[in-house]
């Protein structure tokens, strides 16, 4: 028979074992979490963070830094290719150094671009700011040593795929001892993508316009909002007249543009004729009458020398259509900066509408809408598919609604992995941000 001091040692011993059990899985568990993500991004980034400590602020390190090249394109373009250089400085956690901005389109012409610092543009400090811990931006009189740089050569073309792209993102992570690694290469930031959309929408998020941008789309949006009030008054309406934004692609280039990609993705949603927009555009469900519309159009489809552009007439009735020639803003306002600024004006006026309506595979209009998406969603609305939800709401006028003759609701899905439906557009959009 055993002892009872001896049935005491063995029931000690067993949870001993148990408790080295328990402490084992639970170490595992940690390595496992730690070095088997299903996310590769997310292990390089854990990696990253704590490849050195020796500097930073809130996590970002302020010792070791990212240089670009000279960002090219059209406003949201640029936009997207700064946000995913911000996303290349936080993966390898490296604070970037404030790239240029391209003031002109000669995108074709690296060597006729005319660079536009990003504080020309964007709040430097503001930025810094709001995306205190996430990312951030640096001037080049915070390197200390310039001779500490590393040249990292982005390729470019169908060899260079997103696969091998990411490879050199890991590989790069390990560069430590050089205190600024510059990336070359031909538009390095246009293409490749390794972060979802909610990444994307915090680096926008923190990219506010300079007090001198926004003073301007104010006076713009006032001008609208005044033609809306005379309208009222002849009308004897008491309500303010809604505003409605209409991104309308319908230029000759646009319309070249799009028609190859309807043969190439071997779709028909993509061009939309100017009876379309219009159709769908007075068809919106709850649409108030009157109501001002602001048409914001390429320049060329103002460029008729008939005193009333085309773009004006043929809207039904009850929608008072104007364009920024017809406000009295294209030479006051527009005329007086370079295309990239003019950009941002008529970006921050589409965003100020009461409803905006856009071309799903449009950028400008894409990023728009994710903006949108974003406010709405602070207000505590994940969908917009009822006639309810009226703040902030957008429409893609080149896909069908509820019906053929009405525009589709339009939310950004904040839950994809990736930012290729805005960047490439897309015509599987719904009312859902989820």
């Amino acid at each position: 028979m055993n002892s009872p001091s001896s049935y005491k040692n063995s029931r000690l011993f067993s949870k001993s074992i148990a408790l080295k059990c328990l402490l084992l899985v639970g170490i595992a568990l940690f390595y496992k979490a730690l070095f088997l993500s299903d996310s590769p991004r997310n292990a390089l980034l854990f990696r990253a963070r704590y490849t050195s400590d020796s500097s930073s602020i809130d996590g970002v390190r302020t010792d070791k830094f990212l240089e670009v090249p000279q960002i090219v394109w059209g406003l949201n373009n640029q936009k997207i290719a700064f946000a995913r250089a911000c996303l290349t400085a936080r993966t390898m956690n490296r604070t970037l150094l404030m790239p240029s901005l391209s003031a002109s389109l000669f995108y074709k012409e690296v060597d006729k671009l005319l660079p536009l610092p990003f504080e020309k543009v964007f709040q430097f400090e503001r930025f810094n700011s709001l995306c205190n811990g996430f990312v951030r931006l640096a001037r080049f009189s915070e390197v200390k040593n310039r001779t500490q740089v590393f040249d990292l050569e982005k390729g470019s073309g169908r060899r260079w795929t997103v696969e091998r792209d990411m490879e050199q993102l890991k590989e790069s992570v390990s560069m430590d001892e050089f205190e600024v690694i510059r990336v070359r290469g031909k538009n390095p930031f246009l293409w490749h993508d390794h972060w979802p959309v909610k990444d994307y929408a915090k680096v926008f998020e923190c990219m506010v316009v300079v007090d001198e941008i926004s003073r301007e789309a104010e006076k713009v949006v006032r001008k609208i909002r005044e033609a809306g009030e005379k309208e009222a008054r002849g009308r004897l309406e008491q309500d303010p007249i809604p505003f409605v934004a209409v991104h309308m692609r319908i230029e000759i280039d646009w319309m070249i543009h799009c028609k190859k990609l309807e043969q190439r993705q071997k779709v028909s949603e993509i061009c939309s004729s100017k009876r379309e927009i219009m159709e769908r555009v007075g068809n919106i469900s709850g649409l108030k009458t009157p109501t001002v519309l602001y048409l914001a159009v390429a320049d060329s489809l103002l460029e008729e020398k008939k005193e009333e552009s085309s773009v004006l007439k043929g809207w039904r009735d009850g929608l008072i259509p104007f364009e920024k020639k017809k406000l009295g803003v294209k030479e006051e306002v527009y005329s007086k900066y370079s295309y990239l600024i003019q950009s941002a004006i008529d970006y921050e006026v589409c965003l100020r509408a009461d409803v905006f309506v856009g071309n799903s595979f449009s950028t400008f209009s894409s990023l728009i809408v994710l903006e949108r998406t974003q406010k709405v969603r602070r207000l505590g609305f994940m969908s917009s598919c009822e006639d309810g939800g009226n703040m902030w709401r957008s429409y893609a006028y080149n896909l069908a609604g509820e019906s053929e003759g009405v525009p589709r609701r339009w939310m950004t899905n904040m839950t994809h992995s990736s930012l290729e439906a805005i960047s490439y557009g897309s015509n599987s959009v719904s009312c859902s941000s989820e």
